[in-house]
């Protein structure tokens, strides 16, 4: 099955290295449906961690009181179904917010095929940097059905309609 992956560059960075770069898929994390504050302390989410906790605390209280069981058992799920639906999300948008850079995203069946296809791009980015720029400049052909002039749709560029 494929899966999404967000490549993100340290602040600063202008060629990360693989040791540099952070790959996070984006999907759903079991382990953050489970165990939500847990995870979230795991990848030092601290105040998405405090805001889980408390909330899971509220619908266990509530849990235990007489007619506000379903309700109790609502927030539980919605907490455990945000973080794990969302977790990643999280992860990313903290990054962000401490400068890293999103580089790119990429779908692949596996993160190890993800890894290939970003760093052979960014090889082949550094090995094009070396070679001469390429001459894109418009150039008339001599043998055009229009000449020298270069139109879009109806219309020519020469002013007129």
């Amino acid at each position: 099955m494929t899966s999404s992956y967000i490549f993100l560059t340290p602040p600063g960075s202008t060629s990360a290295t693989a040791d540099e770069t952070r790959t996070i898929r984006d999907g759903f994390t079991l382990l953050g449906f489970l165990f939500p504050w847990v995870w979230l302390l795991a990848h030092r989410l601290w105040l998405h961690a405090a805001a889980a906790f408390l909330l899971q605390g509220i619908g266990g209280a509530l849990m235990d009181e007489p007619g506000l069981g379903p309700a109790g058992a609502a927030i539980l799920l919605g907490v455990n179904m945000l973080v794990g639906l969302e977790g990643q999300n999280f992860r990313v948008r903290n990054l962000a917010a401490k400068g890293w850079n999103e580089d790119a995203f990429i779908a692949a069946d596996t993160i190890g095929i993800a890894e290939q296809v970003y760093f052979s791009v960014r090889a082949a980015i550094a090995v094009s940097d070396d070679a001469p720029a390429p001459d894109w400049q418009n150039k008339a052909r001599p043998n055009g059905p229009h000449g020298d002039a270069t139109s879009l749709g109806l219309f020519g560029f020469d002013g007129g309609r």
